[in-house]
C-alpha cells in the first residue's frame, strides 16, 4: 500500500519514558516492510503543552527532528537551545538530548530514527 490515512494509524499514549514529565503521544507513520530495514522509527511526536520527553543517549542509532508546530526547548547534551515550527535537530549516535513544550499548544515533530 502506498498510502495511509490517519484513521487508519494508531495514535500511542507514552507516558513510561524515564525522565519525561507526563505524557506524550507517537503515531507511526511507516513501519514494516514501508521502509528501509535500518530505520527504526518514523513517527509523528506530540508534546502537550508543559511536558517533556526524558533526557536520553543514541548509542547505536541516530535522530532528526523535524520541528511542526509549537514552541518549547532542545536539550543538546546539556544545552538549551529554543525551537519553533520549521526547526530541525540531530542527535548523532553517541550524545543525548530531549525535548519540553514551554507553549501553550501542543508541540508536534516528524522523529526519524536510523541505526548506523
Amino acid at each position: 500500500m502506498s498510502k495511509t490515512t490517519h484513521s487508519q494509524r494508531e495514535v500511542v499514549r507514552v507516558d513510561d519514558q524515564p525522565g519525561a514529565t507526563g505524557a506524550f503521544f507517537r503515531e507511526r507513520l511507516a513501519e514494516g516492510e514501508v521502509i528501509a530495514p535500518h530505520v527504526k522509527t518514523f513517527a509523528k511526536i506530540t508534546v502537550p503543552a508543559g511536558t517533556a520527553m526524558g533526557y536520553h543517549q543514541h548509542v547505536d542509532d541516530q535522530e532528526i527532528y523535524y520541528i511542526l508546530t509549537g514552541t518549547g526547548e532542545y536539550n543538546d547534551n546539556g544545552t538549551i537551545l529554543p525551537l519553533e515550527a520549521g526547526d530541525v535537530f540531530y542527535c548523532p549516535a553517541g550524545d543525548s538530548h530531549s525535548i519540553s513544550n514551554t507553549g501553550d499548544e501542543d508541540l508536534t515533530f516528524i522523529a526519524l530514527i536510523t541505526e548506523l
